[in-house]
């Protein structure tokens, strides 16, 4: 009895014949995708894809094998040298593999460790850039990262640390301060910040969900966000700086 075939198979006795493609998702909202990203899953034969993924964005390749090899702070996660693994063995079997990853690829996915494991496998890759969840967390809010006069740089980071790394954090200069998955950091955070001399008037804001339908925007100050953001389950982006300061709205603003 003859077994089933999935997409494009490729013979088991040749290795490493298909191409890697590692895909920006963007922030969440499927239609954030870039028009090369939406075009190359369309076409995928096997998808890797993130934790944060959405089914919507998983519509957009029906004809693709789809691997589930998410990572979410506090649950159950795929451990990143399996997510290697499995990014290897797909190349091995199909002819065109996406990595679809959430935001960018290159900022907080751990590309590097599987850029090095496509590499010492011999495998071809291609990186497509994707939407980062600070600048569409700052659409969202409609607050510049930037300001003339006010903010004329801006640091992205995450407190999070690999496990042979000390866990003593040294907070990032930058007139703007972008924390990835800070939510369940924020009060340790914001006592970095105001042992520092930040003001405790300090512009806050907070995104939940960036993008989605179930998008949350909290606007803060420092003191606030010392108390924490137990009631934020889903993923957080928070931005601090002057330049976050709600705008003052005048009649002759509206009228433009």
């Amino acid at each position: 009895m003859s077994q089933p075939t999935s997409p494009n198979p490729v013979s088991s006795t040749i290795l490493a014949v298909g191409k890697v493609y590692l895909i920006g998702a963007g922030p969440g909202a499927a239609d954030l995708i870039t028009v090369r990203g939406a075009r190359l899953l369309a076409q995928a034969d096997a998808v890797l894809y993130d934790a944060l993924v959405t089914e919507d964005m998983l519509a957009l390749c029906p004809q693709a094998v789809k691997i589930a090899v998410g990572k979410r702070s506090g649950q159950r996660s795929t451990a990143q040298p399996v997510i290697n693994q499995r990014l290897v063995e797909s190349a091995q079997q199909y002819r065109m593999v996406v990595r679809l990853k959430g935001g960018d690829p290159m900022l907080f996915g751990r590309a590097d460790e599987e850029l090095r494991a496509l590499d010492a496998a011999n495998i071809t890759y291609e990186i497509v850039p994707g939407i980062t969840a600070a600048l569409a967390a700052a659409s969202s809010a409609q607050r510049p990262l930037t300001k003339r006069g006010i903010a004329r740089s801006v640091s992205l980071f995450t407190s999070s640390t690999a496990p042979d790394e000390p866990e003593e954090f040294i907070m990032p200069n930058g007139d703007t301060l972008v924390q990835y998955m800070g939510g369940r950091e924020a009060t340790a955070t914001a006592q970095r910040l105001l042992s520092l001399g930040y003001p405790r008037t300090t512009p806050v804001v907070v995104v939940e969900n960036c993008s989605r339908e179930d998008e949350h925007i909290l606007d803060l100050q420092l003191g606030t966000l010392e108390q924490g953001l137990a009631a934020c389950s889903g993923p957080v982006l928070v931005m601090i700086g002057e330049a976050l300061a709600p705008r003052p709205v005048t009649s002759n603003e509206n009228q433009k």
